[in-house]
């Protein structure tokens, strides 16, 4: 793609977003589309976020799951951006004029304590990095309409990315085995997601080695303070207006994200 198209794909996604209109797969409108493009859309509506004042507070880590990875026909996960504004906190309100097509999954979230700025980060540099784990609820949205995603559609969507929730009693890493965590996700009461952190990569930590490297490589390291998402450990579950949401991860306590009603 030249530079007109990248522009037009992310107009087109940021227009399907203002306006609250999911649009068709852009692999179907931009034939030949890649991964690196992909990408090049992404960073183009990132730059307009945060040229227009909004501030840059962690990463995301999608495709994480080897399962979605072949069905998508990838063999590595993707990224994308957390901005302030995508943050709601534990039990607030999540606003559902805001979203679109919205699902839920349960994750692990790191803290940083330490910048990372340059490749070659190894796993030992990664656990002095990290301040605090955290469970956290992801509210995944897609404005590629039916969610008909393959792989470069999500990535060009900023990851189907749409706003976060994370638990407010932070866990250091010491002693927490995060392979074994056990995670269940209910919606009042009724249970929709189980799962662990062997299903995040391995290790929710194999799936923040990943992205820290990623990120160093393309010039947006993580710094201290970001949160990093480290990828879903169960299945995701769609929502519904008014929904409540709680999920409960050995280790790291319980988080929870509320839905309002829709307004009409």
């Amino acid at each position: 793609m030249n530079k007109g198209e990248i522009e037009l794909a992310a107009n087109m996604l940021w227009n399907a977003a203002e306006v609250g209109e999911a649009i068709s797969p852009l692999r179907e409108s931009f034939p030949g589309l890649t991964g690196e493009d992909a990408y090049a859309v992404q960073e183009f509506n990132t730059d307009r976020r945060l040229a227009a004042g909004a501030r840059l507070v962690g990463r995301k880590i999608g495709l994480t799951a080897r399962s979605v990875q072949r069905q998508l026909g990838v063999d590595q996960p993707d990224y994308g951006m957390l901005f302030a504004d995508m943050a709601i906190g534990d039990g607030e309100p999540v606003p559902w004029s805001r979203l679109m097509q919205p699902k839920v999954e349960a994750e692990v979230a790191l803290v940083m304590e330490q910048d990372l700025l340059e490749p070659g980060i190894t796993a030992a540099r990664l656990l002095r990095a990290v301040a605090f784990a955290l469970p956290a609820i992801e509210i995944v949205g897609s404005r590629i309409a039916d969610w008909n995603i393959r792989f470069v559609d999500t990535v060009a969507d900023n990851a189907s990315s749409s706003a976060f929730v994370v638990g407010n009693t932070p866990v250091r890493l010491t002693g927490l085995d995060l392979r074994l965590a056990g995670m269940v996700m209910e919606r009042a009461g009724e249970q929709v997601s189980l799962g662990a952190g062997a299903a995040c990569l391995g290790h929710p930590l194999n799936a923040a080695l990943w992205l820290a490297n990623k990120m160093a490589s393309v010039g947006r390291g993580l710094r201290a303070g970001d949160v990093v998402l480290t990828g879903a450990l169960g299945p995701m579950v769609p929502v519904r207006p008014g929904d409540v949401f709680e999920a409960r991860i050995e280790g790291l306590g319980s988080v929870r994200a509320v839905f309002e009603e829709e307004r009409k």
